[in-house]
């Protein structure tokens, strides 16, 4: 790469809009959870997702440990969440509504829907993992709303018109 600033890189790669999930888990019964915005959609048979995590998260490697995560798609009005889990803090819990998935990670309130995975595979990736999970369960649940986009640094939404 001629110019290999990182800034240009972010600068660049910034022009793709993408959704905004949470990734949840449960380690040793406290939930866990970081904003993800690198998630994709991996096979159909059998069922994988992945996302990437960054090596300096304080959550991921307590996602790791549980073995199983959540992807909460984020709505267009959970900015707010989004946020949050963006930042390593204390409790990110504290004031969010939510309840256990079937294999125990947390199902965020108000998300556009959820998937239910186990770790299937972890790849190294520069500064980052690249995290492939079996899907064990998911569901739409409020399909009607806006998803939530990151653009240029943005949170924003997409409409269908």
């Amino acid at each position: 790469m001629p110019d290999s600033s990182s800034a240009k890189f972010r600068k660049v790669l910034g022009h793709f809009p993408t959704g905004v999930t949470v990734v949840t888990a449960a380690a040793d019964g406290k939930p866990v959870g970081l904003t993800i915005g690198s998630f994709t959609s991996v096979s159909l048979d059998p069922p994988l997702v992945g996302f990437l995590a960054g090596k300096a998260s304080d959550s991921w490697p307590e996602i790791e440990r549980a073995g199983r995560f959540c992807v909460n798609m984020l709505s267009a009005e959970q900015s707010e969440t989004c946020w949050l889990f963006a930042h390593e803090t204390e409790d990110k819990f504290a004031d969010i509504e939510w309840r256990p998935s079937a294999l125990g990670s947390p199902i965020l309130e108000g998300v556009l829907a959820w998937i239910d995975c186990t770790i299937h595979a972890i790849v190294e990736a520069g500064d980052h993992f690249f995290v492939m999970g079996l899907v064990h369960g998911l569901e739409v649940e409020n399909g009607g709303r806006a998803p939530m986009l990151f653009f240029q640094g943005k949170l924003g939404r997409f409409s269908a018109d």
